[in-house]
């Protein structure tokens, strides 16, 4: 198996270290999304004393010319911290918290989509939006060949896979299940996993949460994720379509609800917001993965339960659709529904900020409404 040369490392000897008293000093982990609007970065500080709420963490900085977030003359960046959690790695009394970025002017970066994400859900808060979001990923060896895949092959074809259990059918179980754990300590609304479609593809699904926490509580996950692996020796891709050939891709399936589309009756206020949805298909597929739908026109071929990126459609428990009206749903008269055209790599605050503006702020083509003066 091609793992790091980090992950070899004598763990027994970390732990040595690990267990060594802090005198009631805290660590505190710095989270932020990057330049690449993909990747996230993190170092750490040490505070005086347990931090109670987010208004405990000061301000921080950073050199952004190190990720591509600034130039080398006028390099420092902004961490505002704005959602705190437990640190699943280094233990209580010690956090993680995640953080805008600003620029020296103290203006949102390129990269930082929550600022209007923000806006946009303070304006919507009484329609109580609820967002559920599946992430798909896949696990890599430090050469990137899917983990546990032969070196010089493929494995049989799909179909064992799914929800798979046994060492001929399932790679990577330990790694799926440290993240669940590390991320329940930590606080993070993760509410379920499962072994997917293409061996060495994962699920984990965060939710249901509400506004702006969706986007907080899903960039956390992916951390988390990432900072497993790295324990591991693996690499976790969110590319949506990491193999070429009869595999299936990777997407970001996200789940959508308003309160008056819980309420009895609400499948006709479900209804309206797919016919809006239907509309405005090619602003949502620019948004949906970081670059302007490129990466999904990899994965939404129509084929391995996507839709064509080209064609809006929905059904009820329809895999195969655009928007998917879950069965139970469709018998209940009330509920949800779910657009699976998100990739896997898309940000969760561009994609839950895009369905407010169209489902409920009633915004029409591909252009969006600044609310700055509202």
């Amino acid at each position: 198996m091609s793992v790091s040369h980090s992950s070899r490392l004598n763990k027994l000897v970390r732990e040595q270290y690990m267990r060594l008293p802090q005198d009631g000093q805290v660590q505190v982990t710095y989270v932020w999304i990057d330049g690449s609007g993909e990747g996230v970065r993190c170092k750490s500080r040490t505070l005086d004393k347990e931090p109670k709420s987010i208004e405990d963490v000061p301000e921080w900085n950073f050199d952004g010319s190190s990720t591509a977030q600034a130039e080398g003359s006028n390099s420092d960046m902004f961490l505002v911290p704005i959602c705190m959690f437990r640190d699943p790695f280094c233990l209580d009394p010690n956090k993680l918290v995640l953080c805008e970025v600003l620029k020296y002017n103290r203006k949102p970066a390129e990269t930082n989509l929550r600022h209007t994400c923000k806006k946009v859900m303070d304006l919507v808060k009484d329609s109580h939006p609820w967002f559920g979001m599946e992430q798909e990923y896949t696990l890599l060896g430090i050469n990137g060949h899917p983990y546990g895949w032969p070196d010089n092959g493929f494995p049989g074809p799909q179909g064992p896979y799914y929800c798979g259990v046994g060492a001929d059918k399932v790679y990577g179980r330990d790694i799926v299940e440290s993240h669940y754990k590390a991320c329940l300590y930590a606080g993070v609304k993760i509410c379920g996993t499962n072994a997917e479609v293409m061996p060495s593809q994962w699920e984990f699904q965060v939710g249901p949460c509400e506004g702006i926490e969706m986007g907080d509580h899903l960039w956390m996950a992916r951390f988390i994720l990432h900072r497993v692996c790295e324990d591991f020796g693996v690499v976790a891709t969110l590319d949506p379509k990491p193999m070429t050939g009869n595999w299936n891709g990777a997407g970001c399936h996200t789940n959508y609800s308003t309160e008056e589309m819980r309420r009895e009756g609400g499948l006709k206020h479900i209804e309206a917001a797919i016919e809006k949805l239907s509309k405005r298909h090619d602003y949502h597929i620019c948004v949906y993965d970081p670059r302007g739908g490129r990466d999904n026109s990899r994965r939404l071929t129509g084929h391995h339960e996507t839709s064509n990126i080209f064609e809006f459609s929905a059904g009820v428990a329809n895999r195969g659709a655009s928007i998917r009206i879950p069965r139970q749903v469709g018998q209940d008269g009330y509920g949800y529904f779910e657009d699976r055209r998100p990739a896997a790599n898309c940000d969760p605050y561009a994609v839950t900020e895009a369905i407010m503006r169209t489902t409920v702020l009633n915004e029409t083509g591909v252009e969006t409404k600044d609310y700055a003066d509202h």
